[in-house]
């Protein structure tokens, strides 16, 4: 890939590229792209990792965990091949950006070409960066606490009834990069809002939660999908470098599963079926069949202007 190409979110590599992108912390960005990639590697598939939050590394440290919990109970846990792109400080902006953009276009370059699929973490935070991935991204994975706190991140309501009155900066910045990958390559990137720490009693916030999710979502063409739920054992696979996905027995997770980990097995099952990522050979096909078509048609997509605007 060229840098030109690349500054402009155009891929030339048939790598599938998976962002998750959230401009507010502690939505659980890092955990889903772990058990994303884990459920990938599980699957036979080359999977890279990118760790673009400089400050808290969150993705790193649990891929890292993963690597020391391998060794220390001499069990072959699958492992990505993993990269995080440091921040930079120069004495400008533009100074700092260009050297970011080096380290991320290198690290790119070196799995691109042997990668079957890229997984990024970014930052809870508007970044140089975050808004590269964004473009770069065929599947973009927001995570959100199901709550108007977390909500407002993508849209403003009215306080009384709770209709959408307009879209905040995030969305508006997906809504920005959509519309610069469709002009660079004619690509969509196929959004989906998680919706993460949904109780397991439906309450009459959440009912108003959704009812907002889904008005928005036909403003702004993202799909919404159930994520994970508040439970402890996702803190305690962290620093094991654990998943949900891995073959918990008493010798690997040092005692005996529990239900919540069983529930956590089908939640992820779940999420990761909603995804439509292209693991199958159904998708692959209609992966195969929309990148020639893409490649062989000159004309714009014939799709609504809310998938790119």
């Amino acid at each position: 890939m060229t840098n030109a190409s690349r500054a402009h979110g155009r891929r030339d590599t048939h790598a599938h590229v998976i962002v998750c992108g959230n401009e507010k912390g502690g939505s659980g960005k890092s955990t889903i792209a772990m058990h994303v990639a884990v459920a990938l590697l599980k699957r036979g598939f080359r999977v890279a990792t990118v760790d673009l939050d400089s400050r808290q590394l969150s993705f790193t440290r649990y891929v890292e965990n993963r690597r020391n919990w391998s060794r220390s109970t001499r069990r072959n846990l699958e492992m990505p091949h993993h990269f995080h792109v440091p921040k930079a400080v120069r004495p400008s902006t533009s100074d700092a950006e260009a050297v970011e953009f080096a380290l991320l276009s290198g690290g790119l370059e070196e799995v691109e070409d042997d990668h079957d699929f890229v997984v990024i973490d970014t930052p809870g935070a508007d970044t140089y960066l975050a808004r590269l991935a964004h473009m770069m991204a065929d599947t973009l994975i927001t995570p959100m606490n199901d709550s108007f706190i977390d909500f407002d991140v993508l849209a403003r309501v009215d306080p009384l009834t709770h209709e959408v009155l307009d879209i905040s900066q995030y969305a508006s910045a997906v809504r920005a990069a959509r519309r610069q990958r469709r002009s660079a390559d004619n690509a969509l990137i196929d959004w989906i809002v998680v919706r993460n720490r949904m109780s397991p009693i439906t309450s009459r916030n959440e009912q108003k939660v959704d009812a907002a999710l889904r008005e928005l979502s036909l403003r702004l063409g993202f799909r919404i999908a159930h994520g994970i739920s508040e439970r402890v054992i996702f803190r305690e696979f962290f620093p094991l470098g654990l998943t949900a996905l891995d073959e918990l027995d008493n010798d690997l997770l040092g005692g005996r599963a529990t239900l919540s980990h069983i529930s956590a097995r089908q939640e992820l099952r779940e999420l990761l079926a909603a995804l439509r990522l292209p693991v199958d050979d159904h998708g692959r096909r209609r992966a195969e069949a929309r990148r020639i078509w893409l490649e062989n048609s000159g004309k714009p997509l014939s799709v609504p202007d809310i998938f790119v605007e």
